[in-house]
């Protein structure tokens, strides 16, 4: 195990204390008026953390406090690290960003694209080209989520059980085939549409590597990092460090709901779009990662270049994710001037974002409202992590990124 641990007083790293005093009393308000749980929070400049704060509860009707070791399940921000993985594939020339998925996921030779109509008269054609790898890391593959209820194909996810984005009884291999089994809702490479695509990606890279997808993010990123409580079950070693989940009221307030069932051995579906659990060392081991452009204390699992592609816009047309229609995923404030590169969020205009950013600034969120982001332009690393699955968009991260933007002094 290794704890996450302040390294340096916030003025040598040029943050002001009063301003980071700020944002932990609205944070521990936030707890303490019933809306979170309780929190970990980190900030970081050049890589050494100058301010670390834990508050409230991991177990609320337990009494344990959250503390530096805390597991979380980080959702959505397993789709960075399994992007990493996949980007270790292509730099081997295992795989390369162009190939079809068709080259190593058959079910998808022969994809179909939605033209119009819904349920019995819904009518689909024949894709212009393939669906590329780089569509999946870059989400403009065409894929969905069943929870979305805004189109007819996601509509078709529904019907075939999708909702948990799990086909009933399957592992990832067939769930996989499940999803190349529906239509696509446009052309690969058209769009953008936040979706089921890092599975499709996972189950991709088992194929090419011929290994369970725990192995391969294990042994080609977990491993070498020192991510050393990361992976995709917790043992009874652990189990007591793993905060329990909870989700918001229609009041407001909190209260525990079931979550991936993380202490229940290796799961059957392995899910590279969000199975992970993590502590807060973890996610600062690959922020280092990415921060450091490809390598660790010596270790590079990654050039310097392919960390530059993972980290730029590749939106069509350099657009951002708002200019792609009024889908869940889509019309959020947050997403004014942030485009996506591979795996993660990048800010492409911060004269248009609604909370402070640098220019350059990427990273990705979890549903159970983690998230992590490294500004480049003020060589600054920071991750929030609590365990709350809100009833809508989460409204704390613009507050999180004024506060700590505003504790940034030099």
């Amino acid at each position: 195990m290794a704890r996450l641990r302040q390294e340096v007083d916030p003025s040598e790293a040029g943050l002001d204390e009063k301003a980071l005093d700020r944002l932990d009393r609205h944070l521990a308000r936030e707890v303490d008026e019933g809306r979170l749980p309780g929190f970990l929070v980190a900030v970081a400049r050049g890589g050494r953390v100058a301010h670390l704060t834990t508050h409230g509860h991991r177990d609320v009707a337990a009494g344990l406090p959250v503390e530096p070791d805390t597991l979380w399940r980080i959702y959505s921000m397993t789709k960075p690290v399994t992007t990493v993985a996949a980007l270790t594939l292509v730099e081997e020339g295992r795989l390369s960003l162009d190939d079809p998925v068709a080259d190593h996921l058959p079910a998808f030779a022969e994809p179909r694209v939605y033209v119009g109509g819904s349920g019995p008269d819904l009518v689909t054609r024949p894709a212009d080209g393939p669906l590329l790898v780089r569509h999946l890391l870059t989400h403009t593959a065409g894929l969905t989520f069943a929870f979305y209820h805004c189109h007819p194909v996601d509509a078709l996810y529904r019907e075939a059980g999708l909702d948990s984005s799990v086909a009933p009884g399957e592992d990832l291999a067939g769930t996989v085939d499940v999803y190349a089994s529906l239509p696509l809702q446009f052309e690969p490479g058209t769009q953008w549409n936040y979706s089921v695509a890092t599975n499709v990606l996972g189950r991709l890279l088992e194929v090419v590597a011929g290994q369970p997808l725990d192995d391969v993010i294990a042994e080609r990123v977990l491993r070498p990092l020192g991510m050393t409580d990361a992976g995709f079950c917790v043992d009874d070693a652990r189990a007591d460090r793993l905060s329990e989940l909870y989700g918001e009221t229609e009041d407001g307030g909190i209260t525990p709901v079931a979550g991936l069932p993380l202490r229940d051995g290796r799961p059957r579906f392995l899910s590279g779009s969000g199975g992970l659990v993590a502590s807060a060392h973890d996610v600062h081991r690959f922020m280092e990662l990415l921060r450091r452009r490809g390598e660790v204390d010596g270790v590079r699992l990654l050039s310097p270049d392919t960390v530059d592609l993972m980290t730029r816009n590749h939106l069509p047309d350099g657009a951002d994710l708002r200019s792609f229609g009024s889908r869940p995923a889509h019309d959020e404030p947050g997403n004014d001037g942030v485009g996506f590169g591979l795996g993660v969020s990048v800010v492409v205009d911060p004269s248009r974002t609604r909370a402070p950013a640098g220019l350059g600034t990427y990273g990705w969120s979890g549903v159970a409202t983690t998230t992590f982001w490294v500004d480049p332009t003020r060589d600054l690393t920071v991750q929030f992590m609590t365990q709350v699955r809100p009833r809508s968009s989460h409204p704390l991260y613009q507050d999180l990124k004024r506060l700590v933007h505003e504790a940034v002094v030099d």
